[in-house]
């Protein structure tokens, strides 16, 4: 994998049961398509469904922190990326991206800490060896992208000060 930029994810599109009465995506939705998005992710790193059958551990989203920048509307076409921040040994700190993929302006952003856990005691276990070289290398290639503006946001009003 080539990991000197976000690692683009998956494509989809806004699907007609996710539009509200506003007339575009409803914000749960966004999390479900991030949610889709990350399920890509751990396919190519090997944390996905068959990993999950094989071993009886998985990933379970900790936190997570999504903006939402532009709206978009049923049928337009979406990208998503992920870029990592960090990681320890059970768990890891990454931001993905959802773009329109035609116009090319970003829509929202999730930012979201996972931990791998034992389906057996639903507590946090040392992931594969093989899966923490492969986040290590992304890590390593990402250290040098810039940091998204939306990253660490701290969620309150802003005041202008006297």
């Amino acid at each position: 994998m080539n990991y000197d930029r976000a690692l683009e994810l998956q494509r989809s599109r806004v699907l007609p049961e996710w539009i509200d009465y506003n007339g575009h995506m409803n914000v749960a939705y966004y999390v479900l398509a991030f949610d889709k998005a990350l399920d890509a992710f751990c396919d190519r790193v090997d944390l996905g469904v068959d990993y999950v059958r094989r071993t009886n551990n998985s990933i379970f989203v900790l936190e997570t922190h999504v903006t939402y920048l532009q709206e978009v509307v049923q049928g337009d076409p979406l990208l998503f990326t992920l870029q990592m921040f960090d990681f320890d040994d059970k768990r890891f700190h990454y931001f993905m991206c959802m773009y329109h993929a035609e116009q090319g302006y970003l829509a929202a952003t999730s930012e979201q800490i996972t931990m791998h856990v034992s389906l057996d005691s639903r507590r946090g276990v040392v992931m594969p060896a093989e899966t923490l070289r492969r986040i290590k290398a992304m890590c390593e290639a990402h250290k040098d992208l810039p940091r998204p503006p939306q990253a660490g946001h701290v969620i309150g009003i802003r005041r202008k000060t006297a």
